[in-house]
């Protein structure tokens, strides 16, 4: 059992930088791979980025490439997003989520345990 506690979301500025955190509880936060998602206001969830267990493989979404860094730290039981250049369509609650995997996949259903997800939003 993985329970996954996201935080950092705020209110921010078009043009602005955030950075998530999403931090796990157990001892095998290594043996996971780790995804972000995101959900908007009256649309579905979608993928955002994923990270390998071993941080050595990370995927993006098209529109976040360039602008969102993924990155963890096994050491701290930790996966982080940094979000810069932000646009008002970034707004969304963004969800961490855990695979027990070597790889992240861009489909939810490949995810075993999900956070509760922290608000971002992006004023124009």
């Amino acid at each position: 059992q993985v329970q996954l506690v996201e935080s950092g979301g705020g209110l921010v500025q078009a043009g602005g930088s955030l950075r998530l955190s999403c931090e796990a509880s157990g001892r095998t936060f290594s043996s996971y791979a780790m995804g972000w998602f995101r959900q908007a206001a009256g649309k579905e969830r979608e993928f955002v980025a994923c990270i390998s267990r071993n941080g050595g493989k990370t995927s993006y979404r098209d529109s976040v490439k360039g602008r969102f860094t993924i990155s963890r730290d096994n050491a701290k039981n930790t996966v982080y997003l940094r979000m810069n250049s932000l646009k008002p369509e970034d707004t969304a609650v963004y969800y961490c989520a855990a695979r027990n995997g070597v790889v992240g996949r861009i489909y939810e259903y490949d995810y075993d345990y999900w956070g509760q997800g922290t608000q971002v939003t992006v004023s124009s």
